[in-house]
């Protein structure tokens, strides 16, 4: 069985690995240099001493020192790829570990099948070549383009490559689509009125702003009903946010003392898969309630898109909305980040009542 640690160098980067052989009773030390990869025995088999051995290599590297090993071979593509993989998982959220092992293995059988053997071999004609083999949209063009280069960009850290060839493809150009289409007033009371076993998670989805997975995932723990907060980890960015709960999610939500546990059990899940395979049932229902009522398609996403312009019609300001629908910001690294919340509270009671609309009908 493989055992690994990584240790990543703050000023250059080191993707290093401890293992285990067959043939062998110690610990041993794996890592790229210059395009080439480095195998010695760390001489122990307590995990803790190799450890340390491995973290004393790492450093000798990150300060260009090699006179501790002999390289070995150039580094396979396919073997960078899995450590890649590997190393993205320590790092990333599943769902986008997920999808970046898709990619990655796609690029993978695509340069081997066309002789590429080594990162070193990579050039430019052959990232615009895997595009054009590619046939999907042009949005998902961009988004392979997007994960190979920052496996690439890595490896110029490494110094496996002195430069990204991604850098000088061409990217595919993207026709924007109204996927995400607003909801408005007419598309709301046809959801609303027919929203049945959906009609709280839709309503959740509309007065959050939150993403369909990050509501799906919501249990009562995260609810405080008496200061009118919701505190959710965000799938995406991995950070605790706080929110303020609206009085017509108050209500709809009943009384929930004593409760714990998913909001919503029949699409929870801690598997990113089986959380997808869940939300196929409220996003199937939403078009079935749209397509019966003659209205466009729409998307679970929509909710979020409305949430949004509604404030923003309301008067709130681009970067409170920002903070309050949690979007990745450069400006801030802190873990918590926390909007107005009373600000945010009165746009956010401000806002229609499409639920009690409903009722009264």
């Amino acid at each position: 069985m493989t055992e690994s640690r990584r240790f990543i160098n703050r000023k250059n980067s080191i993707m290093s690995k401890l293992y285990k052989r067959a043939d062998s009773p110690y610990l041993w030390y794996s890592a790229s240099v210059h395009g080439r990869r480095v195998r010695i025995s760390t001489g122990t088999h307590r995990r803790r001493t190799a450890e340390r051995i491995q973290d004393a290599w790492d450093f000798k590297l990150s300060q260009g020192d090699t006179s501790f090993f002999e390289p070995e071979e150039t580094i396979d593509v396919l073997e960078y790829i899995d450590q890649h993989r590997d190393f993205l998982e320590d790092r990333k959220s599943e769902q986008t570990v997920l999808i970046a092992k898709g990619v990655l293995a796609k690029f993978g059988k695509y340069l081997t099948g066309i002789g590429i053997q080594s990162i070193p071999e990579i050039q430019v004609q052959h990232i615009d070549g895997y595009m054009d083999s590619m046939k999907q949209k042009s949005k998902t063009k961009k988004n392979h383009l997007g994960i190979i280069s920052r496996m690439l960009k890595q490896c110029v850290r490494e110094g496996l490559i002195d430069r990204n060839p991604c850098d000088l493809a061409t990217p595919p150009r993207v026709v924007h689509e109204m996927k995400h289409r607003p909801l408005d007033v007419k598309d709301l009371n046809a959801i609303f009125k027919n929203a049945q076993q959906w009609k709280l998670y839709y309503s959740f989805l509309l007065y959050t702003g939150l993403r369909a997975g990050d509501v799906a995932m919501l249990k009562y723990e995260h609810i405080d009903i008496k200061r009118h907060r919701i505190t959710q980890l965000i799938r995406k960015s991995r950070r605790v946010h706080e929110l303020p709960l609206a009085a017509v999610l108050v209500r709809e939500i009943g009384d929930i003392k004593g409760l714990s546990g998913p909001v919503f059990p029949d699409l929870y899940s801690e598997s990113e898969r089986k959380l997808n395979d869940n939300l196929a049932h409220p996003r199937k229902y939403l078009q079935d309630l749209l397509s019966l009522a003659e209205l466009p398609k729409a998307t679970l996403h929509s909710f979020r898109v409305t949430y949004n312009n509604l404030l923003r019609d309301g008067g709130l300001t681009i970067q409170d909305r920002q903070v309050l629908m949690a979007h990745t910001s450069s400006e801030t690294t802190k873990i918590y980040t926390h909007p107005n919340p009373e600000l945010a509270e009165k746009h956010l009671n401000g806002l229609p009542d499409f639920l009690i609309e409903q009722d009264d009908e």
